[in-house]
């Protein structure tokens, strides 16, 4: 074995050449049983960066599963230059029981790292995970979907002042990017603060595959692989337009005022002009429409799925985007579907 480029873990290493699938322990259950998570190591024959694939921290956000384990077992990798370290569920608590954060603990994994041995149940499991499979890595990609009745456009989160973060982004290639610290205990805050750049990608909702957001996630991780040279057949892709939404004057949540039915009149991805109205808010009989209208000129990120809400409840994400982005928006649709203006048939008068 080299040992200077295998890949080591507490309980074994993967030698230059070599693919590991193991269940590797990070708790117990009442019972005693072991509580196991799968990774697959590759590790190709020749130099480059590790990078580490990442989904599932929640355990209802399951695009990003089917995007990690695709690269790691449908992909040609035997010309691989670097090692992937693919995680494609990291909260298998949370996975078996369908649901956001860790049952019983109800801890959030994606607060708890870097973790830390001998304190909580949710700190022990993100230790275990970090020290062993993301601390060895040069760079991260970290899939997330939306919360339950929510849904989200394909995105990327990451701290654009940090030049490997902002390289990283770049290389995914799509279309938005949110330039934002993750906030504590994320599994992209700390790894980027250990030097290890590291992004968010939100796609789509929790609880189902949405192939076309998966296939998408899969062409940014090829871009990646043609930026860090793990990939020679790749190329880095450019997504036809870009915008990089800094600071909170530049982004939104729209909330309820009033409880009731939601009928929403775009989707999630669309543009929407300053005084659009992007959801109406009746009571059962129909009465009292509350209009819910734009702001500003901007891109919705993400849109309410569940179509009912209490005063304050969000209803959608909305992102500021300048002229020029507008307009290639614009362009980028007419050339898709030929008369695509990315708005609602609907009425978007006044109440």
């Amino acid at each position: 074995m080299d040992d200077d480029r295998a890949f080591t873990y507490n309980g074994g290493a993967v030698a230059p050449g070599e693919t590991q699938n193991i269940r590797y322990g990070i708790s117990e259950t009442y019972l005693g049983d072991p509580v196991r998570i799968p990774v697959t190591i590759v590790n190709g024959e020749r130099d480059g960066p590790t990078v580490f694939l990442t989904a599932a921290s929640h355990g209802d956000e399951l695009n990003g599963i089917e995007v990690v384990r695709e690269v790691a077992h449908e992909w040609d990798l035997s010309a691989l230059a670097g090692t992937l370290v693919c995680l494609p569920v990291l909260n298998v608590p949370g996975f078996l029981a369908q649901q956001r954060y860790l049952p019983v603990y109800d801890r959030d994994l994606n607060r708890s790292f870097p973790g830390k041995p001998g304190s909580t149940s949710s700190n022990r499991m993100a230790h275990r995970i970090y020290a062993n499979f993301i601390e060895p890595c040069d760079l991260g990609l970290d899939f997330h979907t939306s919360t339950r009745g929510r849904t989200n456009m394909l995105h990327v989160r990451g701290d654009m002042t940090d030049e490997g973060v902002h390289r990283l982004a770049m290389a995914f290639g799509s279309s938005v990017v949110i330039d934002s610290e993750g906030p504590s205990g994320t599994l992209r805050g700390e790894a980027t603060a250990d030097r290890i750049p590291t992004i968010t990608i939100e796609m789509g909702e929790a609880h189902r595959f949405q192939r076309g957001l998966i296939d998408d996630a899969l062409a940014g991780v090829r871009s990646v692989f043609a930026e860090y040279g793990l990939l020679e057949t790749e190329s880095v892709r450019w997504p036809g337009w870009r915008t990089i939404v800094a600071g909170s004057s530049e982004k939104t949540w729209l909330r309820a005022d009033a409880g009731g039915i939601v009928d929403t009149h775009f989707e999630s991805g669309s543009l929407v002009r300053d005084g659009d109205r992007i959801a109406t808010i009746t009571n059962p009989f129909k009465e009292d429409a509350i209009g819910v209208k734009a702001p500003f000129t901007g891109l919705l990120i993400g849109v309410l799925e569940n179509p009912v809400v209490y005063p304050g409840n969000p209803l959608c994400h909305l992102v500021r985007v300048d002229e020029s982005t507008q307009r290639a928006i614009e362009a980028q649709g007419s050339r898709r579907s030929g008369s695509w203006s990315g708005r609602s048939s609907r009425p978007t008068d006044a109440e």
